[in-house]
């Protein structure tokens, strides 16, 4: 933080003292990855030298750009909840500035800090004027719908290679993972059943190619999608750098990103333009003579506010983390299949199932979500201890959908990683490098540890979810071989009826 002498406190007011007539607010609108905004930055700073200059950062983000060493994420806070796809989304907007300034060739945010330095030289106030991004992310994310995320968390994969490459890699996965079951249940579906060869074999050959066809339609699928939903090559127009300030290509852009998410809209833009617009008003109230710095996306709604400040709306209303739907249709689904397993093992119990049966049940289903949830986080490099942890309470998830075994996996993994808000730009800069191979990209994420931790504990619940679709697809029908299942359900339900009856009449 710079000396609290020359940095103004847009709450109290401090910093330099007020002038004796009443104060006033120039708004200069930038685009974060133009150079002609570096200029006018500096030339309107020197020309107005005002009491104070407002830029448009957080503590944060103003610590990080001065080159301060970086805060540490509150990794517990990365662990719980929707924290983690909170940070993708943060992560994502990140990146596409990036790319930005490097298309551009300029670094992102070069408009602020030209302002923070100008100041600096000038010996002018500054004030730090935009809400926390950890706040905005967290509205941002929850005002999303569920297909609205999607939608943009389905976009990460293109950072790391071209869309052919991920369509193939998405498509395989989903073909081993629906085509074990597949096979299992219905096999064999491709190759005779009548060969001359081991049962063993031909179902491992029947299974890589059912697998390999879904994997294909998948595959096929999802590049039909990015062909249709990618603009021609004539409609594609490069933006001459002066364009990037242009009022009409960023009213352009706001309008496109209101039709995509008109609530994550509200939290991103018309939420700050207000938050940003009462922090200016308070300086301008106190007296002073203030050049704010913005992203041009916000000049009109801040100076809509500022000529007519009884349209703010409160600002207790633009502070504090929102709370998302109390049922979200993720929490119902987990729910219901928590009810789901208790109640199979209740009316097996209630059939008289002998313990032996009852026990072997629940050892494979123990196992089968310990192996895959260990197994796939050491794919995503967690160490041994970690992966063990996250192996042996997967079952859990089962029976509360809160408990998911990549937060334990994640919390272990914490011992051997240290994790700062830097790490998010060693992950553009390796996601930036178009020419290195897709290996080599992959073992260079793996070396930022916000990257590995979020590795862990995503791919320790996918595993644990995929353990639960398998257990029913294919470890509940061999069991059934011996035992009918369904049988022992139905009578244990009538089992269960008749004790209801008896206890009430």
């Amino acid at each position: 933080m710079s000396d609290p002498a020359t940095t103004a406190d847009a709450d109290s007011g401090s910093g330099p003292a007020a002038g004796a007539g009443p104060g006033s607010v120039r708004v200069v609108g930038t685009a974060h990855v133009s150079a002609d905004s570096v200029d006018e930055v500096e030339r309107t700073i020197a020309d107005e030298r005002p009491d104070i200059v407002a830029v448009e950062l957080d503590e944060g983000r103003y610590r990080q750009m001065k080159g301060e060493e970086p805060d540490d994420l509150d990794a517990g806070d990365l662990l719980r909840g929707n924290t983690v796809f909170q940070f993708l989304a943060y992560w994502l907007l990140s990146y596409v500035q990036t790319r930005l300034g490097d298309e551009f060739d300029i670094k992102p945010g070069a408009d602020m800090l030209a302002a923070i330095e100008t100041a600096e030289d000038l010996g002018l106030g500054i004030a730090l004027v935009d809400r926390d991004i950890q706040i905005t992310v967290q509205r941002f994310w929850t005002r999303m719908t569920g297909i609205e995320k999607l939608r943009m968390l389905s976009s990460l994969p293109l950072a790391f290679a071209p869309p052919s490459a991920v369509a193939l890699g998405l498509g395989l996965s989903v073909g081993a993972i629906v085509g074990f079951p597949l096979e299992a249940l219905f096999g064999p579906l491709v190759i005779p059943s009548g060969l001359a060869l081991p049962g063993l074999v031909v179902s491992a050959v029947d299974f890589l190619l059912v697998g390999s066809l879904v994997g294909l339609g998948v595959a096929l699928l999802f590049v039909a999608v990015l062909a249709l939903t990618a603009p021609a090559e004539d409609e594609r127009e490069e933006l001459a750098m002066e364009d990037l300030t242009d009022a009409d290509v960023v009213g352009a852009m706001l309008e496109e990103f209101r039709a995509f998410s008109p609530g994550g809209a509200e939290a991103l833009i018309d939420e700050r333009d207000a938050f940003i617009a009462h922090r200016l008003v308070e300086l301008r109230e106190a007296g002073h003579r203030v050049v704010a710095v913005v992203g041009a996306g916000h000049q009109n709604g801040i100076e809509r506010y500022l000529d007519d400040p009884e349209l703010l709306p409160p600002r207790s209303e633009l502070v504090g983390r929102e709370s998302g739907r109390r049922f979200s249709p993720y929490k119902i689904v987990g729910y219901l299949f928590t009810l789901g397993f208790l109640a199979f093992f209740v009316l097996l119990a209630m059939a008289g199932a002998r313990n032996e049966f009852l026990l072997q049940l629940f050892g494979a289903w123990f196992l089968i979500n310990g192996v895959f949830a260990a197994a796939l986080a050491r794919v995503a490099g967690a160490h041994w201890t970690s992966a063990s942890v996250g192996g042996l309470v997967a079952w859990l998830t089962s029976v509360n959908p809160l408990l998911a075994p990549g937060w334990f996996a994640g919390y272990v993994e914490l011992r051997y990683l240290d994790v700062n808000i830097g790490d998010i730009g060693r992950l553009n800069e390796i996601l930036g490098d178009e020419e290195a191979p897709i290996p080599e990209l992959l073992d260079r994420l793996q070396e930022v540890a916000l990257f590995r931790l979020i590795a862990v504990v995503a791919l320790t619940n996918v595993g644990s979810i995929v353990a639960s679709f398998l257990f029913l697809s294919v470890v509940l029908p061999y069991f059934s071989a011996s035992v009918d299942i369904t049988q022992l359900m139905l009578e244990g339900a009538r089992n269960s009826a008749d004790l209801i009856w008896e206890t009430v009449t």
